[in-house]
């Protein structure tokens, strides 16, 4: 793929000056740009990888002085990392996947594929799907009875698709992703122990046999428009009522969605987040890697969780959270400080206990 960077600066919405009828191939660090690759130099802080690379023109910061570096044309970015997500788009040629039905693929023929459609081979679709015109699906994916799929849906290689699952428009899904595996709900014909632990935190009164019932799941998954899905992440169907996921929402790789959840619209869930059954997250909340949610709680809209956070609580709209047990970040920053002042703090006990 070739782009002018006249052309380039138009459909990034940005201003450029130099030669904009250059041709550039691809996008580079500064430091490794070639002749025919726009560096990307964003930031003053790679100025000076733009000398030690080869590019003749770069995405630069606003009042860079950019003939003193050698290029010979410029766009400017604003904001780097949205220039950086148009021109990624921009650049981006997507997977390989030939128009129409590949012959090696299997589809019901009571399934309905959309006008425009690619389906790679080995792909596998049910009875009574339905495919969203200019969809593209991958090689062995599949998606089983039922299920409803939008319209521009990419979805990749290795996918699992539930039945009766149903997806919005421009949906975006890694390999190796499952979505509508049955829930993990199971039941004892008498109090369990995980019961009873609930109720006293932490006294047992009586440790018996116990066997596990399945409770099976009726339900299934609900996703909305512009949703992503990252690598093996597994979304559960509901037991009775579906498991959703709102518009805009994007869930990374690893990220694991209990049955019954309801997450809200354009939320951020990071790598190895998991969401115990029946939580509820509202909206534009965003959940660092290896967050935990309890189940049966509510986290309120526009929560922040750092990193490793657990949340056994219902948290507040808006609300910062940090630690095991989450707690309002500032008090987690407080915690620590003095979490560190206790081995001094020790030292200075013994010393008084001894002059006793």
């Amino acid at each position: 793929m070739s782009h002018r960077i006249g052309d380039i600066a138009k459909a990034l919405g940005a201003e450029a000056e130099g030669e904009l009828d250059l041709v550039v191939t691809g996008a580079s660090e500064p430091q490794a740009a070639g002749p025919d690759q726009l560096a990307l130099a964003m930031d003053p802080r790679y100025a000076d990888g733009i000398g030690k690379g080869r590019a003749r023109a770069a995405v630069v910061w606003p009042g860079a002085d950019w003939r003193a570096m050698g290029l010979q044309a410029a766009i400017f970015a604003p904001r780097g990392r949205l220039a950086m997500a148009g021109l990624t788009r921009l650049m981006d040629q997507g997977p390989a996947i030939a128009p129409g039905v590949h012959p090696m693929a299997v589809v019901d023929s009571s399934a309905r594929i959309g006008e425009g459609a690619a389906v790679g081979p080995f792909v596998v679709i049910g009875a009574g799907v339905e495919i969203g015109p200019g969809a593209r699906i991958a090689s062995h994916v599949s998606i089983a009875e039922g299920a409803r799929i939008g319209a521009g849906a990419l979805i990749l290689q290795g996918a699992r698709i539930g039945a009766r699952v149903t997806i919005g428009d421009r949906f975006i899904c890694q390999p190796g992703a499952v979505i509508g595996a049955d829930g993990f709900s199971f039941v004892t014909p008498e109090k369990s122990g995980v019961e009873e632990i609930r109720e006293t935190l932490g006294s047992r009164a009586e440790i018996r046999d116990q066997s596990w019932t399945r409770i099976h799941s009726l339900g299934a998954v609900t996703i909305g428009d512009d949703v992503e899905i990252g690598a093996n992440v597994c979304i559960d169907r509901g037991t009775i009522r579906d498991t959703v996921i709102g518009s805009g929402t994007k869930l990374d790789n690893l990220v694991h969605i209990g049955h019954n959840v309801q997450v809200g619209r354009d939320c951020l869930l990071c790598g190895q987040v998991g969401v115990a059954g029946s939580a509820r997250i509202g909206d534009r909340v965003v959940l660092a890697g290896q967050c935990g949610v309890n189940d049966n709680i509510f986290v309120g809209d526009d929560v922040i969780a750092g990193g490793a956070t657990k949340i056994f609580t219902n948290a507040p709209a808006g609300r910062v959270l940090l630690g095991y047990p989450a707690v309002k970040m500032e008090t987690h920053v407080e915690i620590q400080k003095a979490l560190r002042r206790l081995p001094r703090l020790a030292t200075r006990v013994a010393a008084l206990e001894k002059g006793d």
